[in-house]
C-alpha cells in the first residue's frame, strides 16, 4: 500500500511529482497514484504536503473508492506531525463508520500503537476482527494484518491467547513462530553484546518484515497480462500478428498460471494479474508513439496497469472466484494441483 523503498535509493519528492502528473492523465485512477504520491511525500518528510493531498482527496466531486482508507492515512500522517487531537478525531470517525475493508482498521491501530496507545491499538484491532471474521469460514489474506498486529499487541500487554490469537496462528506460514516474533522480550536482544543474540535478532526481523510486506503489499506488483476471451478475440482480430504470442485463449490462461507458479516457486514476492482490454491497450500503444502489433508494448503495458493499481494480487483463496472469469472457484479451476 505504501512505497517502502530507502530514502537514498528513491528521490521520493521527484516520484510524488510523477505520479500526480499521471494522476493528471489517469483520472479513473486518481486516488490510487494520488495516494501512492502522497506516501512517497511522508518519506521524503513533507507530511505538510502529503496531508493536503490527502484533503484534495477527500474534498474530491467524483467520490472516493475507499475514503475511510484516505482519512486513516490522513489521521497517521497528522500525528506524526504533532496533530495529535486531529488525528485523534479522525481516528474515531474511522472506527464509527465501521469500514468493511481491514486496510483503515490496520493503519488507525498502528498509529495508535506507534504512539504508545497500546491499549487503544488492542481496542481496534478487536473491534475490527469481531467485525470483519466473525462467522466467517476463512480469513481472507487482506485481513491477516488484524489478527498478526492483535496477536503482537497482547504480547505485549502480556495477555493471555485467545480463539483470534489461535486463528493468527493457523494463517501465520513463516517458519518463525507468531509468539517468537512478538515476543516483547527480544527487543532487548538488540542491545546485546553476544553476536549469536544479534543475528538470531536480526533473522527474525527479517522475518517480520517479510510477513509485513506480503500482508500489505508493494505498490509494483510482478503482474502477468490476462486478456478476456472476447477482448482477445478483438485484439486478433484487429492485430492477427499478435497471434504468436497467443495461440488460443486457454493457451493464453494456461500459461498465466504456469508462470505465476514458476515465479513463486522461485521466491518472486507480489505477484498480480492484470486485465487489459483493446481500447486501453491501443491509447497505450499510441501515448508510446508505438503500434499496437508491437508485441514488445504487452509487458510495458502491464506495468502501467499495475503502476495504476490496477493489479488483482495472485493467488486467490482456493475458494474465491477464480482470476480468468470462469465463475468457478479457484481451487476447482487453475488453482487446481499437477
Amino acid at each position: 500500500m505504501r512505497p517502502d523503498s530507502p530514502a537514498e535509493n528513491v528521490d521520493h519528492t521527484a516520484e510524488a511529482a510523477r505520479l500526480e502528473r499521471t494522476a493528471g492523465l489517469y483520472p479513473e485512477d486518481s486516488e490510487a497514484l494520488l495516494l501512492r504520491a502522497a506516501a512517497h511525500l511522508e518519506l521524503a518528510g513533507d507530511r505538510p504536503t502529503a496531508t493536503a493531498l490527502y484533503d484534495r482527496l477527500l474534498s474530491s466531486t467524483d467520490g472516493l473508492d475507499n475514503p475511510h482508507l484516505v482519512r486513516a492515512l490522513k489521521a497517521s500522517n497528522l500525528w506524526e506531525y504533532g496533530h495529535e487531537a486531529e488525528a485523534r478525531a479522525i481516528i474515531e470517525g474511522v472506527r464509527a463508520a465501521s469500514p468493511r475493508d481491514p486496510a483503515p482498521w490496520v493503519i488507525i491501530a498502528e498509529a495508535l500503537e506507534s504512539h504508545d496507545e497500546l491499549e487503544a491499538a488492542h481496542d481496534t484491532f478487536t473491534e475490527a476482527v469481531r467485525l470483519l471474521l466473525t462467522d466467517v469460514p476463512e480469513p481472507p489474506q487482506p485481513t491477516h494484518p488484524l489478527l498478526f498486529g492483535r496477536h503482537r499487541i497482547r504480547r505485549m500487554l502480556g495477555t493471555s491467547h485467545d480463539e483470534w490469537d489461535a486463528l493468527a496462528d493457523t494463517v501465520h506460514s513463516l517458519p518463525i513462530t507468531l509468539d517468537e516474533l512478538h515476543d516483547p522480550k527480544r527487543v532487548w536482544s538488540l542491545g546485546s553484546e553476544n553476536p549469536a543474540e544479534l543475528e538470531a535478532e536480526i533473522t527474525r526481523l527479517r522475518a517480520e518484515l517479510g510477513a509485513y510486506r506480503e500482508a500489505l503489499s508493494r505498490p509494483f506488483p510482478v503482474a502477468i497480462l490476462h486478456w478476456p476471451a472476447r477482448e482477445l478475440a478483438e485484439l486478433l482480430e484487429a492485430y492477427p500478428t499478435l497471434a504468436a504470442e497467443y495461440p488460443s485463449h486457454e493457451t493464453h490462461l494456461a500459461t498465466i498460471e504456469s508462470a505465476l507458479r514458476e515465479l513463486a516457486s522461485s521466491g518472486t514476492p507480489n505477484l498480480g494479474i492484470v486485465t487489459g482490454t483493446v481500447p486501453s491497450y491501443e491509447a497505450f500503444a499510441a501515448s508510446e508513439l508505438s503500434s499496437p502489433t508491437d508485441a514488445t508494448l504487452l509487458p510495458q503495458y502491464a506495468t502501467t496497469l499495475a503502476a495504476r493499481g490496477r493489479a488483482v494480487a495472485w493467488p486467490p483463496q482456493s475458494t474465491a472466484a477464480c482470476w480468468c472469469g470462469s465463475g468457478q472457484p479457484y481451487g476447482a479451476c487453475h488453482g487446481r494441483t499437477a
